[in-house]
């Protein structure tokens, strides 16, 4: 049962690391704000999510568990409101590239 596991612990893990692994080349091959700042947010999501998950997952359930699992949490609360403010400071500083890059609707123009 033990390797059971460690098996999908590990799974859980590198799917994580391939997860951030293609955030990472996102970032690099993104030319716009809001585009690299989707690929962050992508590795802020998955990428930790099952990263710490096939932590737990290995661990066992136990004290420390409890606290990755307050963690991921944590990351999945404070990951999308920290995008939108990025987002949304992208849009009122540069509205006219914004504009440009994407269509915005009518009644969102700031």
């Amino acid at each position: 049962m033990e390797w059971l596991r460690f098996i999908t612990g590990g799974a859980c893990i590198l799917f994580g690391l391939a997860v951030a692994c293609i955030s990472v080349i996102g970032n690099f091959k993104f030319k716009y704000v809001l585009n690299r700042m989707h690929a962050a947010a992508m590795n802020d999501t998955l990428g930790i999510l099952f990263v710490l998950l096939g932590l737990i997952v290995i661990n066992g359930w136990n004290f420390t568990s409890l606290k990755l699992f307050i963690i991921i949490c944590f990351f999945w609360m404070a990951s999308p409101v920290t995008a939108h403010l990025v987002a949304r400071l992208e849009v009122v500083t540069d509205r006219e590239r914004v504009e440009k890059e994407c269509e915005v609707a009518e009644d969102v123009r700031l």
